[in-house]
């Protein structure tokens, strides 16, 4: 009876070890990597060591039995990162993204000499960055942001040539770029060194960047001296940002560096020039002129710059002629080529309006159009499409699968789309628009246009994150602003249990942020740029009922996108109307008027093209409606009429303050003053003559000098 006890307990430990034996070396060098982890959502439950290979594991991915991708972000794993990893000969991606790992980059993880994308940004892995990464010649993406590695960056990375993406922010990396740093990543198109320790001057050879696509940023550092003049080199539509580094001298006006913002270069004591208000000196106003040409006195004598009187060095009386009249003649020749090619590129439009459809029939005439015609490559094939999503910034840390998986509210409808609530997986919250299906395909002119709107970074606007182009699908994605939209915090909604009007103090604070928001946008964004729809449904409010403008550039982005926008969605899965929350919707004021075109300038539908005075008199309404309390439409009797005129009706009648202001905020008696100077700023605002109007910066001023004197 022992013996055979003995026996059954040797055959269950001998096929406990037949069956322990059976994972492959890979599968070997992951478990190894799981013992090593902390893993409290128990995100490897199924990796065990009884099966045959790897490949049926939560996130890792397999080609031929061997794997290619480890794939695990945003499960809390907490430890070391092992090195077993680069033992997987066939590896191509690991993607750790937002895990609590730490420790050092191990040497050994280099030796997966096939890696192409290696993501780990958003850890707390410490140490210098391995000079063995210039192991990875097929290495495309690199983002290390948000971690603590320090160090200098190793000159051996920019043997990585293929490289496009890299991003090592939010570190404490120190020293200066290695040599020939712009010569060699000619393949990158996005670059953030922002906010670290970096020092040393920037590299001429960084205007070798031609493929940029999007930001170099190397904002919040330490670099020193001048802004290379080859920064112009690149693409123009790249966004510099130097901003807060130890920069010096005047600011290049030269291709990409031409007319940009001052945000750009913000924070550089020493940087002059446009487009700062901070003036070069006199002596740095520009090049001497070269000692070998004649200085020309006020008196007309040529002199040379010895002080000679330069005779036989200076240019004859018929020389002078034969220039002056060359000159003439060129510009003369150069109005008529000009002349000659806009009559030609009028008729190519012509002809192209009347063959609009029949592409063939028109092939023809277009090739009569040699001037003004852009490159045809700059044009988009009809049949070109972008399926996946595109980020706007480094710190996205969601996928389209992961968007379209999510679970999705929807917020409110309009013409231009649905708005949806959508909730990931890890509980983070966005606001998705979707512009429709359909329409013509401009995808480079969507590109540029939602490219440019997203590098607005401003506490009062909301933020644009990412977005998804298709020909059935366009989306927009923003941060998910949690406390509704201004309209129903001033008059509350339709079917509202209970409505607490806004105490003075939280409406001033409102009016404060949409001024400073604006002013962003006029004065301090890139292009300065115009709202053109400003209104309380689209001033979002935050957990502080901090404001934020929204839907910026949005009525010139679904002219792009093209098509009528329908009112369902065949991608967002778990649709549900979600009736307590609906921060997108309009305010019911009026069954017989439209309270909206009460927002916009009188001037506004005779202009083809808005302008910052638009801005100024939707402000001023908005500041009119949150003082009153009262809609944009006001019932007087038996007729209605524009806030406007109603707050003017009063004005001119001297009614007492009390019949103007929001019942209330009656008990508030002591903030009379302020309400008085408010009022004051609004009806400056609405003035009929734009001229007449503020600028949205000198209303932030005056709302400053009137918070500060209350204060």
């Amino acid at each position: 009876m022992v013996s055979a006890l003995v026996w059954f307990v040797f055959l269950l430990l001998f096929n406990s070890s037949v069956l322990v034996g059976c994972l492959n070396d890979e599968g070997v060098a992951l478990w190894s990597f799981k013992q090593s982890l902390q893993d409290p959502e128990g995100s490897l439950s199924n990796w065990n060591y009884s099966d045959e290979n790897p490949c049926s594991w939560n996130g890792i991915t397999c080609k031929e039995e061997k794997v290619v991708s480890v794939s695990i972000p945003k499960k809390k794993l907490g430890g070391f990162l092992p090195p077993a990893l680069g033992s997987l000969t066939a590896l191509r991606h690991v993607n750790l993204r937002n895990n609590k790992l730490y420790g050092s980059l191990p040497v050994k993880l280099f030796e997966a000499q096939g890696l192409q994308s290696l993501v780990l940004y958003g850890n707390s892995l410490s140490g210098s960055i391995p000079s063995e990464i210039g192991n990875l010649s097929y290495l495309q993406t690199l983002d290390l942001s948000q971690n603590f590695l320090n160090g200098s960056i190793p000159a051996s990375l920019l043997h990585c040539k293929r490289l496009r993406t890299l991003g090592l922010s939010q570190n404490n990396l120190t020293g200066a770029l290695p040599d020939g740093f712009g010569a060699s990543l000619v393949a990158l198109e996005k670059l953030d060194l922002s906010f670290n320790n970096l020092s040393g001057s920037i590299p001429g050879d960084m205007g070798n960047l031609s493929s940029l696509k999007e930001t170099v940023d190397l904002s919040h550092n330490h670099f020193t001296g001048s802004i290379p003049e080859s920064l112009g080199n690149l693409p123009e539509k790249v966004y510099i940002d130097l901003a807060y580094n130890n920069l010096s001298g005047r600011i290049p006006q030269n291709g990409a560096l031409v007319n940009r913002g001052p945000t750009a270069f913000l924070g550089n004591p020493g940087l002059c020039g446009s487009p700062l208000k901070n003036p070069c000196p006199r002596d740095t106003l520009g090049a001497s002129p070269p000692s070998s040409l004649p200085y020309i006195p006020t008196n007309g004598s040529p002199m040379t710059p010895d002080g000679g009187d330069g005779k036989g060095r200076g240019l004859s009386k018929g020389a002078v002629v034969a220039i002056v009249a060359g000159d003439v003649v060129g510009i003369c020749f150069i109005g008529l080529l000009f002349s000659y090619c806009y009559s030609s590129v009028c008729a190519c439009r012509k002809h192209r309006d009347e063959d609009t459809g029949n592409f063939e029939k028109s092939s023809k005439r277009r090739k009569e159009c040699l001037c003004f015609r852009k490159d045809e490559s700059e044009t988009l094939s009809e049949n070109v499409e972008q399926y996946d999503l595109v980020p706007l910034d480094m710190q996205v840390s969601f996928d389209l699968d992961e968007l379209l998986k999510a679970s999705a509210f929807v917020l409110g409808k309009s013409g231009i789309g649905i708005v949806y609530k959508v909730v990931l997986e890890d509980g983070l919250t966005l606001a998705v628009r979707r512009l429709g299906e359909g329409g013509s395909q401009r995808f480079k002119e969507f590109q540029t246009e939602v490219e440019a709107i997203g590098k607005l970074r401003h506490p009062n606007i909301v933020k644009l994150r990412a977005y998804y182009w298709s020909i059935d699908e366009k989306l927009l994605i923003y941060d998910y602003i949690p406390n509704g939209n201004l309209a129903t915090a001033i008059h509350g909604k339709a079917g509202m249990v209970s409505f607490t009007p806004l105490p003075w103090s939280i409406r001033l604070k409102i009016m404060k942020g949409i001024a400073k928001g604006l002013a962003y946008l006029h004065e301090f964004s890139p292009k300065k740029y115009v709202h053109g729809d400003l209104k309380p449904n689209n001033i979002m409010l935050g957990h502080n009922m901090e404001p934020h403008i929204s839907d910026f550039g949005l009525g010139r982005l679904a002219n792009i996108a093209g098509g009528s926008p329908t009112l369902q969605s065949n991608r967002m899965t778990s649709e549900k109307q979600q009736q307590q929350e609906t921060p997108f919707e309009v305010a019911s004021v009026s069954p017989t008027m439209n309270s909206a075109s009460f927002y916009q300038a009188p001037e506004a539908p005779k202009s083809v093209k808005p302008s910052q005075k638009w801005d100024a008199y939707s402000y001023g309404v908005i500041l009119l409606e949150m003082i009153s309390g009262r809609s944009p439409i006001v019932q007087v009797g038996t007729t209605e009429m524009d806030l406007v005129r109603w707050i003017q009706l009063c004005i001119e009648e001297k009614k007492p303050l009390s019949d103007v202001v929001d019942p209330f905020m009656a008990r508030e008696s002591e903030k009379e003053e302020e309400m008085v100077a408010m009022l004051k700023i609004a009806l400056a605002c609405v003035q009929a003559n734009p001229e007449k109007r503020p600028s949205m910066r000198h209303i932030c001023d005056a709302l400053d000098r009137l918070t500060a004197s209350s204060a």
